[in-house]
């Protein structure tokens, strides 16, 4: 691997085991869409597959369907405020959703549920764990006061090494309270043979796919650190017209960098090379669809969840050699990593890629399928995150025993 390679902070202790039927309660601001969302649901479905109660809090969206559907429990509350009078109240209310249902482990997955969180749970017998998933600016004091809600945990778990420098730097946090753990993906769904011919067909349709064009994706939502410019720069260095670009994520809340980009493309002459996708609801199939797949983020991201997305779906992968992002693949080997920002060294990767021979292709695919496989797995993902639950239960009782 690459920066992980260079281990820094620790990954979990396996050694320890949940206790079945053990009460975990995972709080975070929504249940809309993003990496944050897409772990709390995939660890609320291993819970419950791993014999665990799972309770899920959050003030709701589309994606308390998939805690229900997985057998998880999910409580309304408005903990996405940032209100000090809200987060005070949920406190309150968290407080007495640990003492209902007996909660075992609190783990907060973001800054304001947190703070309700860390006062939630004292008075009970419940622990308390953090995770953080990005690394957050700190322009002033009171930022970086409001940050400090995220190392709170007796234990913190870091989605990669490059956030878990960032605590360590940036908050003094000490090394032996960090654990990283990547986030994983489900091989279930996330694997060539899973996509049938019928829904490429209708995501090649959606998409309205030229024929004979090489496909250059850039999954993700529309904003502007995630590289869609440098990309558009980096077409225009390269000068095919054998190529097709997609940019596929969604433009909630961002229309006006949608339009933005828009223009960029026609300012380009690329409006028949390019395509914004902002309503794909099969992603597994897109990949399928994609020569290659390019993560230009300009801003250095806490993890890089596209990137293991799909080397799992044999694709090759461009990405950012900066932040979680550079720890996802192993460069010339499953994909190459490149400068942020430079169009120049993106359009050289996308020209190596396009070179492949089919055999070439097909190794790297191996690679990069086997590459997920071994480190960037749901299973895995789960089991590390249960083991620091275990080991924080653990410590807790021990020093129950020695305080008797």
């Amino acid at each position: 691997m690459t920066q992980t390679e260079q281990v820094s902070f620790p990954t979990p202790d396996t050694g320890y085991v949940l206790p079945p039927g053990t009460t975990v309660l995972q709080v975070l601001p929504n249940l809309i869409s993003g990496g944050v969302e897409q772990g709390v649901v995939d660890l609320n479905a291993g819970l419950v597959k791993a014999g665990m109660k799972s309770i899920v809090v959050s003030n709701g969206g589309p994606r308390v369907y998939d805690i229900n559907k997985a057998g998880g429990v999910h409580i309304e509350l408005p903990v996405h405020s940032k209100n000090p009078f809200t987060i005070w109240l949920n406190a309150r209310r968290l407080r007495r959703v640990i003492r209902e249902h007996k909660v075992d482990i609190v783990h907060a997955a973001s800054r304001a549920p947190a703070w309700s969180a860390a006062r939630a749970v004292e008075g009970t017998s419940a622990r308390f764990v953090t995770s953080c998933h990005a690394a957050h600016k700190i322009s002033n004091g009171f930022k970086k006061a409001y940050n400090r809600a995220i190392i709170g945990g007796e234990c913190v778990i870091a989605v990669s090494q490059f956030l878990g420098r960032y605590l360590n730097d940036s908050y003094g946090l000490a090394r032996d309270k960090i654990r990283i753990i990547h986030r994983g993906v489900s091989l279930e769904r996330f694997h060539p043979t899973r996509v049938s011919a019928d829904r490429l067909i209708a995501v090649s349709n959606q998409m309205r796919m030229p024929e004979g064009v090489s496909v250059i994706m850039l999954p993700g939502r529309l904003s502007r650190g995630k590289g869609h410019m440098v990309l558009l720069q980096a077409l225009q260095k390269l000068n095919r017209s054998d190529l097709f670009c997609l940019f596929v994520g969604s433009d909630a809340g961002q229309e006006g960098y949608r339009r933005e980009l828009e223009s960029a493309i026609s300012s380009a002459g690329l409006q028949q090379q390019c395509r914004i996708v902002t309503d794909c609801n099969d992603i597994p199939a897109a990949y399928m669809l994609a020569t290659v797949v390019v993560c230009p983020s300009l801003v250095a991201e806490g993890f890089g969840r596209i990137a293991i997305e799909a080397q799992a779906m044999g694709r090759p992968v461009i990405a950012s050699s900066h932040g979680g992002l550079a720890e996802t693949l192993v460069d010339g080997s499953t994909g190459w990593l490149v400068k942020a920002g430079d169009a120049a060294a993106l359009a050289e990767g996308i020209d190596k890629a396009l070179q492949l021979s089919d055999e070439e292709r097909a190794a790297l695919a191996t690679r990069a399928m086997s590459h997920v496989a071994s480190y960037f797995t749901n299973t895995t993902m789960c089991q590390q995150t249960m083991a620091v639950y275990a080991e924080v239960l653990a410590a807790a009782k021990a020093g129950q025993a020695k305080a008797a």
